[in-house]
């Protein structure tokens, strides 16, 4: 091909929508309601109507969305909050900016989320550390939902609340719930990246716990109460600018349709390369928003495919090249015993390649001859 094939090709969404992107930018630059104008109550309407959560609150990006739920329930210094380390760093991040203390488990092979077993094994160990069992923060990597049935089940034995970081898995499916009614609260992303993104930063949490959901409001507005110059409770900026929401609005209108071009996608691949790498296992109860669609080398040169992969114009990424706990930032707080080896065999070991609802048959049939041709030489 004579130009570079995009990872993510938002210009392609842009041409499909561009004249009601750009009538809703409009709007919102008439009225002038910049900060929680009408289109953000709107938002969180639709959000909620569409995954079937009982209150959405919107905020100023994916991290503020899990760190929400978790100010809001309390948890700070001498808390424990179970975490997978193979993820992005905001997983983790939140519950130390609380002062908590984040455990890192260990993930599943087969679906790269938080392994139950390695969960209940990592307990004891908090345990014994005095730390208080608070919460389980599961991560839908990629976009596949957690193993949360075995995950809420764990967590209510030893009462801890859920908290789903479903980041990359909006418009996922798990046993019939939609992403976003699962746990105590549920935070997304609208990275631009993302499945639903916006056109800068901006996440939403669900709940359909109506105190959780008044007092993250309260939070993300600087712990407001009656107006902004009551503050009740000491909070962040966290607010979704009102463009962010127009555009999300009409992003939301062709979502289901997208989330249906990506399963055709991800369905290509996994028909094309299921006998040369690892594809993704997806499990007959879920449905994955594929965020990413992400193989198992096993045990080839990756950097040799990915680099032979770029001479063709094809873009790959790693997610993620270095488990959380062995980061620098992170080193100093407690794993599983026995340390975790799937995250970091899994680290060493994935590629993603391009995934987004626009990728026609003839571009993806190229991507997957070039990478089959370097999976031989590798």
């Amino acid at each position: 091909m004579n130009k570079p094939i995009p990872f993510i090709d938002l210009a392609a969404q842009q041409q499909r929508i561009g004249k009601r992107l750009n009538d809703a930018i409009a709007r919102v630059l008439a009225h002038g309601s910049y900060i929680l104008g009408p289109e953000v109550a709107e938002l969180e309407k639709q959000l909620a109507a569409f995954c079937g959560a009982k209150y959405c609150v919107t905020c100023a990006s994916g991290t503020d969305a899990i760190l929400l739920p978790l100010m809001a329930q309390g948890i700070g210094p001498g808390d424990a909050v179970f975490v997978p380390s193979f993820t992005f760093a905001a997983t983790a991040e939140v519950v130390a900016l609380l002062g908590a203390t984040p455990v890192f488990v260990d993930i599943d092979p087969d679906s790269f989320n938080v392994d139950p077993a390695s969960l209940a094994k990592a307990i004891p160990a908090a345990k014994a550390q005095n730390l208080k069992l608070r919460t389980v923060m599961p991560v839908d990597l990629f976009g596949l939902p957690a193993d949360y049935d075995a995950i809420a089940s764990i967590a209510a034995d030893h009462g801890m609340t859920v908290v789903a970081d479903a980041a990359q898995s909006f418009g996922a499916v798990y046993h019939g719930r939609k992403s976003g009614t699962i746990g105590l609260a549920t935070g997304t992303s609208f990275f631009p990246a993302k499945p639903l993104g916006c056109y800068g930063d901006g996440g939403a949490t669900f709940t359909d716990d109506k105190t959780l959901a008044d007092t993250m409001a309260s939070l993300r507005f600087h712990g407001k109460g009656e107006d902004k110059y009551d503050n009740v409770r000491i909070g962040i900026n966290g607010r979704l600018d009102t463009l962010q929401a127009a555009i999300l609005i009409e992003k939301l209108a062709i979502f289901a349709d997208e989330l249906d071009a990506r399963q055709r996608v991800a369905d290509r691949y996994t028909s094309a390369l299921h006998n040369m790498v690892a594809t993704p296992v997806v499990p007959a109860h879920a449905r994955s928003a594929w965020a990413q669609y992400t193989v198992k080398l096993n045990g080839r040169d990756r950097s040799k495919i990915a680099n032979a992969l770029k001479a063709k114009g094809i873009p790959t990424a790693v997610y993620y090249p270095r488990p959380l706990h062995q980061q620098t930032a992170y080193k100093k707080f407690p794993c599983v015993p026995g340390g975790l080896p799937v995250s970091e065999k899994l680290a060493d070991d994935v590629i993603s390649l391009p995934m987004h609802p626009y990728l026609d048959a003839a571009t993806q049939d190229m991507i997957i001859e070039q990478f089959s041709a370097a999976l031989t030489s590798a």
